[in-house]
């Protein structure tokens, strides 16, 4: 068995009973109705390729999007191209020398994501991600400098964004929404590997309606540790996923830098339970 790493000598920390979730029902109002309206993308599909999925999950089924264009023929690769927004920024290129999908120069579009899902049997695990507060690259996920809340965001999802202006961040450099289609699950992935930073990565993730199945998991034998809680931080050293489940499901992740006083009242309160 291989340990979770956890926070404070726990597998994650439980936030329900440290912030105020009563207003999670109008939210989750607000959210199912605000992903009708504002044009979603998928996400996850590159994972495999980035390097960090848990190893034993390496060869399953599930197609990777770089691993399918690594492979893909000349005329198949000048369809993804051509499906592109700028097409012509491609020419002159040499295509198989380029890279695409996530944190690559080349991010899909809506129209390769479907088209690689359709065509090539592409699986991409978020297929309704929406970004409340954009980061241009993952280094800068927990920086505020330059950043705001966008203007559909504010007018599509405004008591959600009051929610996440008043949790206890510093700054906030990234806000999402994570969702999953019906039976779709979320592959166990690390976000940083472990040894690889000397503290935590702060961030606090939301699910106002307690279903997904978000887990921790670092040993391919151990049992899958379902976080139970509807508001909750971990550490992005340890393997996690989400279970598959046969409806529809989100949860909203933050990322930024927390107060300190509130990271030390979470620090006493686990040495209090200790």
């Amino acid at each position: 068995m291989s340990r979770i790493w956890g926070l404070f000598g726990a597998p994650y920390v439980r936030l329900d009973d440290v912030l105020d979730l009563g207003a999670f029902g109008e939210i989750d109002s607000e959210i199912s109705r605000g992903l009708a309206s504002v044009e979603t993308h998928y996400t996850g599909g590159t994972l495999k390729w980035m390097g960090v999925v848990a190893p034993w999950a390496m060869d399953d089924e599930y197609l990777d999007a770089m691993h399918v264009v690594e492979n893909l023929p000349e005329s198949e690769l000048a369809t993804l191209v051509s499906l592109s927004d700028d097409p012509e920024s491609f020419r002159g290129r040499d295509l198989r020398a380029e890279k695409f999908g996530d944190e690559t120069p080349n991010p899909f579009n809506r129209a390769q994501e479907r088209w690689l899902a359709y065509r090539h049997k592409v699986y991409f695990p978020w297929k309704a991600c929406y970004h409340l507060l954009e980061n241009d690259r993952w280094e800068d996920k927990h920086s505020g400098e330059g950043k705001a809340f966008g203007v559909e965001a504010r007018a599509a999802f405004p008591k959600t964004i009051e929610f996440i202006e008043r949790l206890p961040f510093n700054e906030i450099g990234r806000a999402v929404i994570f969702g999953l289609e019906p039976n779709d699950h979320a592959p166990l992935h690390r976000d940083t590997e472990p040894g690889s930073a000397l503290s935590v990565a702060q961030s606090i993730s939301l699910c106002p309606r307690g279903d997904k199945r978000f887990f921790l998991q670092n040993d391919a034998d151990d049992e899958p540790l379902v976080v139970e809680a509807r508001a909750y931080w971990f550490n992005d050293m340890d393997y996690h996923g989400v279970l598959a489940d046969p409806f529809f499901r989100y949860s909203i992740r933050i990322d930024g830098v927390l107060d300190p006083s509130f990271v030390s009242m979470l620090a006493e309160r686990a040495r209090r339970v200790e």
